[in-house]
């Protein structure tokens, strides 16, 4: 593993996240960036599990979205493992999946199946928040040793951070749009029907409540000029 030139193409990745405008093309940019640094790797992917579902978040490869699919409808698997931090674990692999997998045993067999050679799940996470794992597919056995999976841990490391502030100016940016739009639908009410600013937010608020809207949802809705009716 040539540490420097992967340095630098570390740097070079973290400028790329920064860059990117939406959480979406964050997970995008990441599995892209795994699938070109990584040594080995040939398809790479983002896990997440929910409620004990697991649901792919981006993919660069073919058997990706497979596995995960896979892995949800088992139960089982080192990325659904990693996603879940099952044992506190950060870092699931099988290096050789033409050997019997005792953890994994149905898995293991149907991943034969789509080509896949060896495996390595690693969690994305930072001290307050976890992303669940990205996940990397070699079409050969062994591909991933103590080197790669190094290498995996600074990009899931990189990629983890970039996330969480991918999420916050999203949220933000959301947060904004929100207000703006609420602001625009009372200035809507306030002229047609002659209210006051306060008279105007408690007809948003009663509609969504009996409505089981979000204010936001109600708010574009004033603002298309399909209001519900408040009552």
């Amino acid at each position: 593993m040539d540490w420097q030139r992967y340095a630098e193409q570390m740097a070079l990745l973290a400028r790329d996240l920064v860059a990117a405008d939406s959480v979406q093309a964050t997970l995008d940019t990441i599995v892209a960036a795994a699938v070109k640094l990584v040594e080995g790797c040939d398809a790479a992917g983002i896990l997440t599990v929910s409620k004990g579902r697991s649901v792919t978040l981006a993919v660069c490869g073919d058997v990706v979205e497979e596995s995960d699919r896979l892995q949800g409808e088992l139960g089982e698997g080192p990325c659904f493992d990693a996603a879940r931090r099952v044992d506190g674990e950060r870092l699931f692999r099988i290096a050789d999946m033409t050997l019997p997998q005792p953890s994994w045993p149905r898995y293991s067999q149907a991943a034969r199946e789509l080509g896949i050679g060896s495996m390595t799940g690693v969690l994305l996470y930072t001290d307050r928040q976890d992303f669940g794992a990205l996940n990397l597919y070699s079409y050969r056995p062994g591909a991933f040793g103590k080197d790669t999976e190094a290498a995996g841990w600074l990009l899931a490391s990189h990629a983890a951070v970039a996330l969480a502030t991918a999420r916050t100016v999203d949220q933000l940016e959301n947060a904004m749009e929100t207000r703006h739009a609420i602001g625009e639908a009372m200035g809507i009410l306030m002229e047609r029907h002659q209210l006051g600013e306060d008279e105007a937010f408690g007809v948003l608020r009663r509609i969504s409540q009996n409505h089981n809207l979000k204010l936001r949802d109600v708010a574009r809705r004033v603002r298309a000029g399909h209001p519900p009716d408040p009552a």
